[in-house]
């Protein structure tokens, strides 16, 4: 297949994060191209619990449906020393919620529903499989692509371009850029297996478990009747003779033989990790841009790897595609990298916690748990510090887009740069969730007692949500109304983030916000 001598966008890297970028772009009418090198969607496990924000990301170009039909979702996990309970935690659920807090899905579903998602938009994205980013030669104006393909090597010219192709990214290294932070020496061997088994879906951890004494595993379902099992090894194993089946299967049968798991079972794929918390300083290089693996690396433990891959495109395409199409000038991608570098220094802090106590990188940091463990079977205080503390989404503090804050508000739950909060309301066609109406153009929500006159609001979205509507009390106590004849209007950007409110339903406040942080030309 010839590629196109020019494209407005080309994505390094057809994985999740490249996928669901595209998605987005081409939902938002932008022309994109994506380079993968494998000749379809990856093999194994990988990446398996979403967060509830990246189904709500997914569900702004309708993959959503797939995704939860597919998956299996969890509220909640438990956590064991030896053959002892010491935690059992539960994630903020409730019944009105869209979306459950976490899915369990293979990496390889993602990559599918997002790709579908592409291909069912007015402007479908080409995805060339097999092929590969080879050189990169920065421009005015632009980028020069070279790409790798089973027709030979090919040039692209690109306005923009985004390097989604991971932890050894090929854009990285041609730009001469280095990854900032630390790595852990402490591995993971990943077993997917299938069996079939009638436990709940949770989150599973054992420490120092009888049946592999002094390692740490964890346990998750998967659709298909796919377990993935995640087990820490010694530091004196060999990682090539660790991932050998005849190391690892004895290993798998004896912890599902301590836990009662009896059914026939197989191997499906074997691979091996270890924990980085790294990232780059920025994530904008002129008209380079970088996401996901490319940008950060973050440790597996609270689920964040992925998750901050999917945040990353759902912050970026939308700022991409105003600046594609002139309606808001390049400074405005500053934002992206300035946010996201923010999140992921955020997310790498917590991961970094969490890998210190699933895997000890030295004699102390073992002791200390071991202390932590035995306390926690009788102290209900100290088990907090077991909780693997799962993704959630990052607030924006300090973010450039941020518009200035007004007082008298009940609490700061949507305050500027914070995710916009949930809510269930109805109007005449019946029940739909806040969040449903996100992830298209800026929204503007005006919040009032019914019979208010509605603001002009020309060029914007905007939801009028009377206290009426609001069935439960959720809108007015989430976005901090004292009272239910309070009048605000609450700006919320695409990407479903808060970016100003202010009291009544003056409108002038929202045009200067727009204004004066950049957002328009």
């Amino acid at each position: 297949m010839t590629l196109p001598s020019h494209v407005p966008v080309l994505i390094a890297g057809g994985g999740p994060v490249g996928l669901t970028l595209s998605a987005l772009l081409s939902a938002q009418g932008i022309a994109n191209l994506v380079i993968e090198d494998d000749e379809g969607y990856c093999s194994g496990s990988r990446a398996i619990c979403m967060s509830r924000r990246s189904q709500e990301i997914l569900g702004w170009v309708g993959a959503d449906k797939a995704l939860v039909a597919k998956g299996l979702s969890w509220v909640g996990g438990r956590s064991y020393w030896r053959h002892n309970e010491v935690l059992h935690f539960q994630m903020p659920s409730e019944p009105t919620q869209r979306f459950a807090p976490m899915v369990n899905i293979q990496q390889f579903y993602v990559e599918e529903f997002a790709h579908r998602a592409a291909q069912a938009t007015a402007e479908p994205a080409q995805v060339q499989w097999a092929s590969r980013v080879t050189g990169v030669r920065p421009q005015a104006g632009g980028v020069e692509v070279e790409v790798s393909t089973p027709q030979g090597r090919q040039t692209v010219r690109s306005d923009w371009l985004v390097a989604c192709d991971g932890g050894r990214s090929t854009v990285r290294e041609q730009l001469g850029l280095q990854l900032e932070g630390t790595q852990y020496d402490g591995k993971y061997v990943i077993v997917d297996i299938v069996q079939k088994t009638r436990r709940a879906v949770e989150r599973l951890a054992w420490f120092d478990p009888p049946s592999n004494p002094g390692s740490t595993i964890l346990m998750h379902r998967q659709p298909d009747d796919v377990w993935r099992i995640d087990y820490q090894i010694r530091d004196d194993e060999d990682p090539l003779e660790a991932v050998k089946p005849e190391n690892v299967l004895p290993r798998v049968q004896s912890h599902l033989a301590m836990i009662g798991e009896d059914e026939p079972w197989e191997p499906l794929w074997i691979s091996i990790y270890n924990a980085k918390c790294l990232t780059l300083p920025s994530y904008r290089h002129g008209r380079v841009m970088f996401a996901g693996d490319a940008a950060h690396l973050v440790p597996i433990f609270g689920v964040r790897g992925l998750n901050s891959g999917l945040d990353d495109a759902g912050n970026l395409a939308w700022k991409l595609a105003r600046v594609v199409r002139g309606q808001s000038p390049e400074a405005l991608l500053d934002s992206y990298s300035i946010e996201r570098v923010h999140a992921a220094r955020e997310n790498i802090a917590y991961g970094a916690k969490s890998t210190e106590f699933m895997a000890p990188p030295n004699f102390a940091y073992r002791l200390m748990r071991e202390a932590t463990l035995r306390l926690a079977e009788g102290d209900a205080q100290v088990r907090s510090l077991i909780n693997p503390r799962q993704s959630t989404p990052i607030t924006y503090v300090g973010s450039p887009l941020n518009a200035g804050a007004t007082g008298g508000w009940s609490h700061d739950m949507a305050a500027p740069g914070a995710p916009a909060p949930e809510a269930l309301l109805q109007d005449g066609r019946g029940a739909f969730h806040l969040s449903s109406r996100f992830g298209r153009d800026f929204l503007v929500l005006a919040l009032g007692p019914g019979g208010q006159q509605t603001p002009a609001l020309p060029d914007l979205e905007l939801l009028s949500i009377h206290p009426d509507m609001d069935i439960h009390g959720q809108a007015w106590q989430r976005y901090g109304l004292p009272g239910a004849q309070d009048k605000a209007l609450v700006l919320v950007r695409p990407d479903g983030y808060v970016m100003g409110r202010w009291h009544g339903h003056d409108p002038t406040p929202v045009f200067q916000a727009l204004a004066t942080t950049g957002v328009l030309s």
